[in-house]
């Protein structure tokens, strides 16, 4: 795995260190023409000339722990892990509160697979800055490196509570949790290699691989086991339904609501696939049993929309596309896009040409909206993996 989030480290607090107050002397001055020179070169990311700058410096002032430490940068940037740990061990001894040199002594010992070397040094940056994300991200990435998932779950948890939409906390937070899970299974299938759940695992992996043929047998290895057991047949009804065999999919959403009548999201499923299959009456009867148990699902006003213009029932699909129109803020953007969509199409059949052409402007304006930000991301994403690629 490649070094993340390297780039915001690279220029630390030592910029900050209060060197212009002392007196102007011949030597001093050298130093401080050597100090501008690695912290520029750090800056332009040319790792040599910063660190022939910073050990000139260190060999002028030796107890200047901010030179240790940004030589420690320089190295990190030459990928000579221990030397790099060296220096920034050094800038420790000398300022113990120096921030973010735990950062990378923990990252260094990362890189040269010393995971308990790493996590004992970000494990004292988390407790100097608890508040910090970065140290423990790395303390979850070093815990997973080091098999202990479970420990690394709780750090990448408290990294995402700090920055929500961190993408690489994220990454890292859900191979945690894929790793605890699997471990989980295998001791499961450990216990009882035959069970009916180690089937249904399976068929999960196996669908989530993409492998759905394999899925379809696990599933139905599982069902052969405990036939009425809840949410079975709903798991393979959803397999089928991935594979597009709507008439099986069908089926066994069917059985699932034959042993379990009160499972909404059977009876929702059920009610798009028959909208799928050309059977609206069957989809509205079933939709409207849903909305009945939760009025408030916009997700079901939607497909009873559909149903409804299939059945030319052009006022009832209006009032429930309207609905989610309505909730805009709540919505699925698709669809809040796809009910102004629909709209304007029914609109434009009762002849309420006005409103169908709003409604029309409004899912074109949408739809570029939504394009506008896909493409946002698509840049975001490359820009990204330059940083990453220009900091490891």
């Amino acid at each position: 795995m490649g070094c993340r989030n390297l780039g915001r480290f690279r220029i630390a607090a030592s910029l900050a260190v209060a060197l212009w107050a002392w007196p102007v002397h011949a030597q001093e001055s050298e130093f401080e023409a050597a100090f501008h020179q690695g912290t520029e070169a750090l800056q332009k990311g040319q790792p040599d000339q910063a660190a022939a700058a910073f050990d000139k410096c260190i060999r002028l002032q030796p107890s200047f722990a901010e030179g240790h430490f940004n030589l420690g940068l320089a190295r990190f940037q030459q990928r000579q892990f221990e030397k790099a740990i060296a220096e920034f061990d050094r800038s420790l001894a000398l300022k113990p509160g120096i921030r973010g040199a735990n950062i990378f002594i923990g990252i260094a010992r990362y890189r040269v697979n010393d995971n308990a070397g790493a996590i004992a040094a970000l494990e004292r940056e988390a407790r100097l800055d608890p508040a910090n994300a970065d140290a423990l991200m790395w303390l979850g990435v070093a815990r997973l490196a080091a098999g202990e998932p479970e420990a690394a779950v709780a750090n990448l948890e408290a990294a995402a509570q700090l920055r929500p939409k961190d993408v690489d906390i994220l990454y890292h937070l859900g191979r945690a949790h894929m790793l605890v899970s699997k471990a989980a299974y295998e001791r499961m299938y450990q216990a009882d290699p035959n069970s009916w759940r180690v089937h249904q695992v399976l068929a999960d992996s196996f669908s989530q691989a993409g492998q759905l043929d394999d899925a379809v047998t696990e599933a139905a290895r599982a069902i052969k086991l405990k036939p009425d057991e809840p949410g079975l047949h709903q798991q393979l009804a959803d397999i089928y339904w991935k594979q597009n065999n709507l008439a099986m999919a069908e089926a066994e959403f069917r059985s699932e609501l034959g042993i379990d009548p009160q499972n909404v999201s059977a009876m929702y499923s059920l009610a798009v696939v028959a909208i799928e299959q050309s059977k609206p009456a069957d989809a509205a009867d079933l939709l409207g049993e849903v909305l009945r148990r939760t009025p408030h699902s916009l997700e079901a006003h939607y497909q009873l929309g559909r149903a409804q213009a299939q059945l030319g029932n052009n006022a009832e699909a209006i009032r429930n596309f309207s609905e989610v129109a309505a909730a805009a803020r709540q919505a699925d953007p698709e669809m809040l896009r796809q009910s102004y969509y629909h709209l304007a199409q029914l609109y434009r059949r009762e002849r309420r040409t006005e409103e169908a052409r709003v409604a029309l402007d409004t899912f074109t304006r949408l739809k570029q909206q939504a394009e506008t930000g896909q493409n946002q991301k698509l840049e975001d994403k490359l820009k990204h993996s330059v940083q990453e690629k220009q900091a490891q």
